[in-house]
């Protein structure tokens, strides 16, 4: 028995590997260190290397990412044989005021927080890092995996896209990630196949005309009104351009104009963001919003400049690797520790990912047991239950294992 991992309980001899409590007590506090040291996206710095330093302890090579943040790490060494199976975790935080009052491990850094879980994720993905590894020292891994820190999830159109440029994928055959979730309890995942996030796009939109005084609209270009057109008629236009199961919705989210009650501006700006439930409409969007957009403008005579974001498409989860994150969770914690789960109108740049390799995203459970107020992401209180790193190590660990044995049994 090492000081890593322990065995498995009686009834998972075939998946070894369960964590120690010298290794849960560590991984805690790791977390706790991360959360008081929140770091933005591509800023990721103290955070990268100090996932560096533990990787290096425990005998791995891990690998720092050209854009300076973010690091890969192998498990084994890939042959060029059987694709490795890739964990991904990410690892910025958010530009949100960490408002927990009696939090021992608060953020340290004003208007920062990790208030996503990202952290937790972070965590996972080391803790179950360290398992394999341990793992792998006894001959009891039996195939590579690749651990993947990833930057700037939360910068739109996220660090993905640019991991997936610095060769991340290569060798990888499949992907897993977990997220962490406020309404699931401690202890549980929550799973669907197919898309399980929505796409999220960027949308910054300015207005000019001519300007005026207040009793004359009819001389100039009435540009409140045409910017309170474009928010309440866009949204309406674009919904009856596209079939509705799309789930396509523009919501606005910031609205500039005037300075004066009787100066009709010449200049107004709104911003806001493009939501989609399903890959194919998401491709459709950028050309129905800014054409209804244009349209709008046009009818009042404004002047439009638009500034169309691409940020992610859906996390469409494939069958077969779902399927491969509910029996490992179930080999660990049973048939009741899997529910299913409802698509997300939230984004996540994992989706890029799954452009290149089949993959699946777990809703890891937060939420104390028997907490009835489940706390929001993005919000300032938000914090997660601290059992739900074992459970997602232990995922992680199950699912390489088991990813290794169903590759094995097929060949």
């Amino acid at each position: 028995m090492s000081p890593e991992t322990e065995a498995a309980p009686t009834g998972e001899a075939t998946l070894p590997g369960t964590l120690s409590d010298a290794l849960r007590a560590e991984l805690v506090a790791f977390r706790r260190d991360l959360h008081m040291h929140p770091e933005l996206g591509n800023q990721e710095f103290r955070t990268t290397a100090a996932i560096k330093d533990r990787l290096e302890r425990a005998g791995l090579a891990p690998r720092v990412l050209p854009l300076g943040t973010g690091l890969v790490c192998d498990i084994g060494e890939w042959d060029g044989g059987r694709p490795m199976l890739a964990l991904r975790a990410d690892i910025d935080a958010l530009p949100i005021p960490d408002t927990k009052s009696d939090c021992p491990y608060r953020s340290t850094v004003p208007d920062r927080a990790h208030v996503c879980g990202h952290d937790v994720h972070t965590t996972v993905v080391l803790g179950a890092g360290l398992v394999l590894a341990e793992l792998h020292r006894q001959g009891r891994l039996p195939r590579p995996v690749r651990l993947l820190f990833q930057p700037a999830e939360e910068v739109l159109p996220g660090g993905a896209a640019d991991a997936i440029e610095c060769g991340v994928l290569d060798g990888v055959g499949r992907i897993v990630a977990v997220h962490c979730d406020p309404k699931v309890e401690a202890g549980r995942i929550g799973l669907r196949h197919g898309a399980i996030t929505s796409a999220c796009d960027r949308l910054e939109v300015s207005l000019d005309g001519p300007g005026g005084h207040t009793a004359r609209p009819h001389l100039t270009t009435d540009l409140v009104t045409a910017v309170a057109r474009v928010v309440t008629d866009v949204p309406a236009l674009v919904a009856r351009r596209i079939d509705s199961r799309s789930g396509l919705a523009v919501t606005w989210g910031r609205i500039e104009s005037g300075h004066a009650p009787n100066v009709i501006p010449q200049h107004a700006e709104l911003s806001g963001t493009v939501r989609c439930l399903d890959l194919p409409s998401w491709r459709q969007a950028p050309d129905l919003v800014v054409a209804a957009i244009d349209e709008i403008a046009n009818l009042h005579r404004a002047k439009s400049e638009i500034t169309y974001v691409r940020g992610v498409p859906p996390v469409v989860n494939d069958a077969v690797v779902a399927d491969l994150l509910h029996d490992a969770m179930v080999a660990r914690r049973g048939p009741d520790s899997v529910e299913g789960t409802e698509q997300s109108l939230g984004g996540e740049d994992f989706s890029w990912y799954l452009e290149h390799v089949p993959g699946a995203m777990a809703r890891l459970g937060v939420r104390a047991p028997g907490e009835r107020t489940a706390r929001d992401l993005h919000q300032g209180d938000f914090d997660a239950d601290e059992s739900a790193i074992t459970v997602g190590v232990e995922l992680f660990t199950a699912t390489a294992l088991l990813d290794a044995a169903g590759s094995d049994a097929a060949s």
